[in-house]
C-alpha cells in the first residue's frame, strides 16, 4: 500500500510503498476513502521540515536542549548519529480520515468488516490503510458521506472548545480565528442557539462565516470593534470567547479580555501565546481555560490504546462521544460540510496540496485527499530476493523503536543477513528495510517467524509481547535475541524455560552491561570463585506515572522492565547463582515502586545491594558501581570511568560511555555462526529473571527474604 511521508531532514515528501500497519488487539484496519489535511498543524510540520538546521533549531528550542544534554553523556559523534537517524526517516502526516473497515482484531465486538467509520489520532494518517484503536473511530450513519466524515476529528476539536466554554441557550460567544476549526465552531454554536460573532483578519473568511450562518462576523481591523461587540451584547460583553486562531501575537488573548463580560470565559483552542495584559482579566475576574484536543481521553493510553472507556454517567463527553455527536450533527444537516470543502486532491497528488498551503496562492479551508479504494493493495513489500547462507545469522526483526534503530541495528549491520522486518507502523518498517537491506517488510510477525530463511529472530517490541514472540520463535526452533525483560509474568518464565530445554536453541536477553569494557576488565581483576560485595546505585530518574512502562499489563513496571538489568549484572560480577532476595521500597504518591533497595545473596557467599532511585537529581550520573573483594575495590562510574584501588590506585576513562551493546551483539552473532555456546547461558538468564520476580514478591511481603 502507499503512505504519504515526509523526510524531516530535508522536507522531501513522497508516496511510499509500505506494509500495512500491524493489527493489534483492540484495533481495526480501515481502507481509507478520504483524509483531511490540517492546514495549521500539518502546515507547520511541513514548513519546519524544509528549514535548514539552524531554522529547525530555532523552531524546536526545547529539543535542542535535550540534544546538548545527550551529547554531554554519550559524546558529540554518537549524538549526531542519533539526530540524523531521527531526521533522515519518513515521517507520517495526518490525523483525521474516513473509510471502510477491512479487518478487526479478535477482541473487537463493536465493529465488523464493511462498517464505514470516521477515524482520529496518530494512526489516522494519510495512507491507503490505517490501524485505529476502537475508541478513536465511530460508525457513520447513511446520511453522512465519506468526504464529510473525514472532518470528524477536527469537528471534535471544535466541539471540545465549546464544551469548555459551558455556554447556555441564548448566551453569546465570539470566535476569534475563522479557519476550519473556527468555521465549524461557529456552525455548532448556531445549532446550539448561541448568539455567535466571528472575527478574523481575512475578509474572505469573514464572508464565508456569514454564508455559513454566523449571526455576525467582522474583520479584526474594523474600527471600534470592541464597541460594536458591546452594542450587540447590551453593553455587557460576550459570555465567552473561543480562540481558534494560530498566531504568535498576544492580540487574541488580550482582545478577548477586553470584550468579555465580568466573570466570562476565554477558551484557547488554537496555538496562541498565553502571556496577556492583566488589567481586564483581573478586574473582570475572567476564567482562562485551555481546550485539550478532541476531549477527555486524549493522551490517556488506557483510553486510547487499551480501549478502556470512561463511565458515561461520570464523563458524559469523551473524545469518542464528541466524534459521535459531530457525526450526528452532520447527519441531521446542522453543519454544512460541503461549503467547507475548498479542494479535493487525488491521493497521488498529495504533495501539491501541501504546496498550495505553503504558497498561500489561493483561499483554502477544507483540503481533502481522495483515495482510489478499488485499487488492489498489498500488506507486504518485497524489496529484493537475496540468497541466504544457513550457517550465517539470517535475521528476522520484530519491532524497531528508537533503541533498535539507534543501537541494535547499527551493531548488526555488516555482520549478518537481514531477511525480513515487521513493525507496528508501515513507514517505520519500510525505512529500516531500505536502510539496512532487508529482503522484505511486513505487518505479520508470525509469517516472519515461520520464514524458513530466518534462523534467528530479534524481538524488540513492547514488553508485553516479548514472551509470546519468544515462545513462538522457540517453537519454530529459531535462535532468539530479545530485549529485556524476557517476560512479564513468572509463569511465562517457567514456560520459556521448559521450551528452551526441549529445543536447545539460543534464548538470549539483552543484558548488555555484562559486555561493557569496564565490566570485562573488572572480571579480569577479580579472583575467580572468591566472594565479592557489590554496591550498585542507579539514579534512574522519574518517569511520568501514566507512561506505559508503569502499566503492569504492557510495561510490567520498572522493576520487571529495567531492574532485571542490574540484577543480572550483579550475578555476572559475583559469578554465582542468586539464592535469596529481599527488598524495601519508599512509598510514593502513585505507588510506582520505582525507588527501592534490593539485597541479594549468592551461592558462593557474595552479597549485593542494588539501590534503584527515581527521586534524585538529573545532574547526577545514572549508574555508580562499587565492587569489593580480597582487599581491593573497583569503582565504575556511568560506564565511562573506572578506578581500581589496591596497593596503588589506577584510573581509566573511555572517550564515550560504553554499556557493551556492540560487544553483546557481536558475541551473540558469533555464537550463532560458529555453533558456540550462547554468550549468556539461559540458566543465568532464568535465575536473574526469577530473582526479579521475587523482588516484587518481597515488597508485597513487607521486605521478607525470599528463597529462590
Amino acid at each position: 500500500m502507499e503512505q504519504l511521508t515526509q523526510n524531516l531532514k530535508n522536507g522531501h515528501m513522497q508516496l511510499l510503498q509500505v506494509p500495512f500497519p500491524m493489527l493489534n488487539s483492540g484495533c481495526v484496519l480501515v481502507r481509507n476513502h478520504y483524509s483531511i489535511i490540517s492546514a495549521g498543524t500539518e502546515g507547520k510540520t511541513v514548513k519546519d521540515a524544509r528549514l535548514g538546521y539552524i531554522g529547525k533549531a530555532m523552531a524546536r528550542q526545547e529539543e535542542v536542549k535535550k540534544v546538548i544534554k545527550t551529547a554531554k553523556t554519550i559524546g558529540l559523534m554518537e549524538t549526531y548519529k542519533l539526530m540524523m537517524n531521527k531526521l533522515d526517516s519518513p515521517s507520517p502526516l495526518g490525523y483525521s480520515c474516513s473509510g471502510e473497515i477491512i479487518a478487526v482484531a479478535d477482541d473487537i465486538t463493536e465493529f465488523k468488516i464493511g462498517d464505514r467509520v470516521a477515524c482520529a489520532g496518530a494512526g489516522a494518517v494519510h495512507a491507503e490503510v490505517v490501524a485505529i484503536p476502537k475508541n478513536l473511530c465511530v460508525k457513520l450513519p447513511e446520511q453522512v458521506g465519506n468526504d464529510e466524515a473525514a472532518f470528524t476529528t477536527i469537528g471534535a476539536i471544535a466541539m471540545q472548545g465549546i464544551r469548555q466554554a459551558d455556554l447556555r441557550l441564548g448566551e453569546s460567544c465570539v470566535v476569534i480565528g475563522l479557519g476550519l476549526i473556527g468555521q465549524l465552531t461557529v456552525q455548532m454554536l448556531n445549532a446550539a442557539g448561541i448568539k455567535t460573532i466571528g472575527i478574523d483578519i481575512d475578509e474572505k473568511m469573514v464572508a464565508l462565516s456569514k454564508e455559513l450562518g454566523a449571526n455576525y462576523a467582522f474583520n479584526r481591523n474594523t474600527e471600534g470593534l470592541e464597541n460594536l461587540i458591546k452594542e450587540l451584547t447590551n453593553g455587557y460583553g460576550v459570555d465567552a470567547v473561543i480562540i481558534t486562531a494560530a498566531t504568535s501575537s498576544n492580540d487574541p488573548v488580550d482582545f478577548s479580555g477586553e470584550i468579555c463580560r465580568r466573570k466570562g470565559k476565554v477558551i484557547i483552542v488554537g496555538s496562541v501565546p498565553t502571556g496577556f495584559k492583566r488589567t481586564y482579566y483581573y478586574k473582570k475576574e475572567l476564567e482562562l481555560k485551555m481546550s485539550c484536543s478532541y476531549g477527555p481521553g486524549r493522551y490517556d493510553s488506557n483510553y486510547e490504546e487499551n480501549g478502556i472507556d470512561y463511565p458515561y454517567g461520570y464523563v458524559r463527553w469523551t473524545e469518542n462521544r464528541n466524534m459521535q455527536a459531530f457525526v450526528e450533527l452532520v447527519a441531521h444537516k446542522k453543519i454544512d460540510i460541503k461549503k467547507l470543502i475548498s479542494h479535493v486532491f487525488d491521493f497521488k497528488d498529495a504533495p501539491k496540496a501541501y504546496q498550495l498551503i505553503l504558497d498561500k496562492t489561493e483561499l483554502y479551508t477544507g483540503i481533502l485527499l481522495k483515495y482510489d479504494h478499488a485499487k488492489p493493495v498489498l500488506s507486504k513489500v518485497e524489496l529484493k530476493q537475496t540468497a541466504t547462507n544457513p550457517s550465517e545469522p539470517n535475521i528476522g526483526f520484530i519491532g524497531a523503536g528508537s533503541f533498535a534503530n539507534n543501537v541494535l541495528l547499527p551493531a548488526l549491520k555488516d555482520h549478518c543477513s537481514f531477511v525480513g522486518i515487521a513493525t507496528n507502523k508501515g513507514n517505520n518498517a519500510r525505512n529500516i528495510a531500505d536502510k539496512y537491506g532487508f529482503n522484505y517488510c511486513t505487518d505479520k510477525s508470525e509469517e516472519l517467524i515461520a520464514d524458513a530463511k530466518c534462523n534467528t529472530i530479534f524481538v524488540v517490541t513492547r514488553h508485553d509481547s516479548h514472551a509470546h514472540y519468544v515462545k513462538k520463535a522457540i517453537t519454530y526452533k529459531k535462535h532468539v535475541f530479545v530485549e529485556k525483560p524476557l517476560c512479564l509474568k513468572e509463569n511465562e518464565l517457567h514456560e520459556i524455560n521448559e521450551l528452551q530445554k526441549e529445543t536447545n536453541t539460543f534464548v538470549m536477553v539483552g543484558f548488555n552491561r555484562r559486555f561493557a569494557p569496564h565490566i570485562q576488565k573488572a572480571k579480569d581483576i577479580l579472583t575467580p570463585n572468591q566472594p565479592v560485595a557489590i554496591n550498585y546505585r542507579i539514579n534512574s530518574g522519574a518517569i511520568a506515572a501514566d507512561h506505559w512502562v508503569h502499566d503492569k499489563n504492557s510495561g510490567g513496571g520498572r522493576i520487571i522492565g529495567e531492574v532485571c538489568h542490574f540484577i543480572d549484572l550483579a550475578s555476572f560480577i559475583a559469578g554465582s547463582k542468586i539464592t535469596s532476595v529481599s527488598a524495601n521500597d519508599m512509598t510514593g504518591a502513585n505507588n510506582l515502586r520505582d525507588t527501592l533497595v534490593i539485597n541479594l545473596k549468592f551461592e558462593n557467599g557474595s552479597i549485593a545491594t542494588i539501590s534503584y532511585f527515581s527521586n534524585g537529581s538529573k545532574e547526577l550520573s545514572k549508574e555508580y558501581l562499587e565492587i569489593f573483594s580480597n582487599g581491593q575495590s573497583i569503582i565504575i562510574n556511568d560506564f565511562k570511568t573506572m578506578t581500581v584501588h589496591r596497593k596503588s590506585t589506577k584510573s581509566s576513562q573511555l572517550s564515550n560511555q560504553d554499556k557493551g551493546h556492540k560487544e553483546e551483539v557481536k558475541a551473540f552473532l558469533d555464537a550463532v555462526r560458529n555453533g558456540k555456546a550462547c554468550p549468556i547461558p539461559f540458566d543465568q538468564t532464568y535465575n536473574a529473571m526469577l530473582a526479579t520476580f521475587k523482588v516484587e514478591e518481597s515488597l508485597a511481603k513487607n521486605g521478607a527474604q525470599i528463597i529462590l
